[in-house]
């Protein structure tokens, strides 16, 4: 009990970054998996996609305008399904991050629809769009994934 008062009166610019990127990773896994439950079975074969947007300052509402307006109309023709968007409660998080997760047939089906995505005419016109004064995100975190075999999505 003592340890948790301690670590939450740290400040937010003291904690190691890998604490706040496995907290949420452990809640957006928690949140996608309960989205998906058991009316969407799916085949062990799927791998799903986490990403985390570092975005630059005042930025978030045109990449998040870009990727409701856009992007995942995109990502659908490219056979990526989108599982979930999702932004952190609480500052700085809130201002600067953005994540979300994908489903892919596969990790090879993965990186030849990224391919396809990132080649895509209309893509490419939205991003230089949406990035005319200044790119949107900083960098981006990603990480491909399987369920476990305890986890709701076998």
């Amino acid at each position: 009990m003592q340890t948790s008062l301690k670590y939450r009166a740290m400040s937010a610019s003291n904690r190691k970054p890998s604490y706040v990127l496995s907290f949420l990773l452990g809640v957006t896994l928690m949140l996608a998996f309960s989205k998906l439950g058991a009316s969407n079975p799916q085949s062990p074969h799927h791998v799903y996609e986490l990403r985390l947007y570092h975005v630059n300052e005042g930025k978030m509402d045109a990449l998040k305008a870009r990727f409701r307006d856009h992007t995942d109309a995109i990502f659908r023709r490219h056979n990526m399904k989108s599982i979930g968007y999702w932004s952190p409660e609480d500052a700085p998080d809130s201002q600067n991050l953005f994540i979300y997760i994908l489903e892919h047939p596969s990790r090879q089906e993965a990186e030849k629809n990224w391919a396809a995505f990132q080649a895509d005419p209309e893509w490419q016109k939205v991003k230089a769009e949406s990035e005319a004064n200044g790119k949107l995100a900083d960098h981006i975190d990603h990480y491909f994934m399987d369920p476990t075999s305890f986890s709701a999505l076998k």
